[in-house]
């Protein structure tokens, strides 16, 4: 497989290795039914220094039937959605389609870059009317080929999460994408559960996916906090996407409130990333140029008494101190016993001419 990333240009630049990591904020359901709440989401972000802001377009009779039986249910008393059925969840948690656009021209007018994940091919139709320059498969559609080709199609930027997938799955997604023609895809790594424990994170699987699969790779991280993300940006990711909310209010939650960052965490994590990927460097041993100027600490040979022409070196009257201005602490055993050439102030550093 072709390393196309390394030669494609345009929107997939901002991708290389020699770019600091690009930061998503994913809005998802922290809007709260409100377009006041998804606005001041827009600028709170931009404010922390994100690269971009993505949301989800879907309704809720495009991702479930409206049907109330145990099928539809959420049962498991550990999920954070326990008790709702689908239908309701999604219809709750779903932007509108009619804020799509204001949402879009919001984030452009901040500089910042936006798209989102379209959950079937009518929501890839009405992002395309909105000429979105860059799309996300999310990790439970990886599945959908149908959805999958349709935005191959488009031969635009896109984020292919992956969540759950088998190596299988995701080169049976990136496999359309190459019979489209379109190289500029880049996965995330992807633990599906909400909040994920750090544990399922495995995210040293960021570096073999790029072995494997030859494009760039980011996370898309559900845990808490940011530990999970900046470990990942070490371990090579590029992208790194976290859901993103403003501070929690205990009157009205979103159902994606629990593990998503506020802006205080979304900024360290902006702040941070880009310090740990200036921190990876190359392998490098011996002072780098700032450090030369530290050399100066390091210890020397020092007279640390007064000593007089012909006296003989010893423990007593040399010793091995801070400054760096002298000989070697490796010439001490040499010295000792050898007699001075000449009178030695106390402090004064030790030369070759001294013996």
């Amino acid at each position: 497989m072709q390393k196309y990333y390394l030669k494609t240009k345009g929107q997939m630049s901002k991708f290389k290795k020699s770019m600091p990591p690009y930061i998503i904020a994913e809005l998802s359901t922290n809007h709260k039914g409100s377009f006041l709440e998804a606005s001041r989401l827009i600028e709170a972000a931009a404010n922390c220094g994100v690269n971009a802001i993505k949301i989800q377009t879907y309704t809720a009779d495009s991702m479930t039937l409206n049907v109330k039986n145990k099928h539809f249910k959420i049962r498991d008393k550990n999920n954070l959605w326990y008790g709702y059925y689908l239908y309701d969840l999604y219809k709750k948690g779903s932007t509108p389609y009619i804020w799509h656009k204001k949402i879009f021209d919001k984030a452009k007018s901040l500089g910042l870059d936006y798209f989102s994940s379209p959950f079937d091919i009518n929501a890839v139709d009405f992002l395309e009317s909105l000429n979105v320059k860059m799309y996300k498969i999310a990790s439970f559609e990886i599945t959908d080929l149908k959805l999958i080709e349709k935005i191959a199609s488009t031969k635009k930027t896109t984020f292919i999460s992956t969540g759950m997938a088998t190596k299988k799955e995701i080169f049976n997604a990136i496999k359309i994408f190459k019979k489209k023609r379109n190289n500029k895809y880049i996965l995330l790594k992807c633990t599906s559960n909400y909040p994920a424990d750090p544990s399922d994170s495995n995210i040293l699987t960021i570096e073999d996916m790029k072995k494997k699969f030859k494009c760039p790779v980011g996370i898309s991280d559900h845990t808490l906090g940011i530990g999970v993300p900046l470990a990942s940006v070490a371990l090579g990711a590029q992208v790194v996407e976290k859901h993103f909310k403003l501070k929690s209010s205990f009157k009205k939650k979103a159902l994606d409130d629990a593990f998503s960052l506020n802006p205080e965490q979304m900024s360290q994590l902006v702040r941070e990333s880009k310090n740990v990927w200036k921190s990876i460097g190359k392998i490098s041993y011996g002072p780098t140029n700032n450090e030369k100027k530290s050399l100066i600490f390091r210890r020397s040979l020092f007279a640390k008494k007064d000593i007089n022409k012909g006296d003989l070196f010893t423990s007593d009257n040399i010793g091995i101190f801070r400054p760096n201005i002298g000989l070697q602490p490796k010439e001490f055993d040499k010295i000792i016993g050898k007699k001075s050439k000449k009178s030695i102030k106390k402090g004064s550093p030790l030369f070759n001419s001294h013996f």
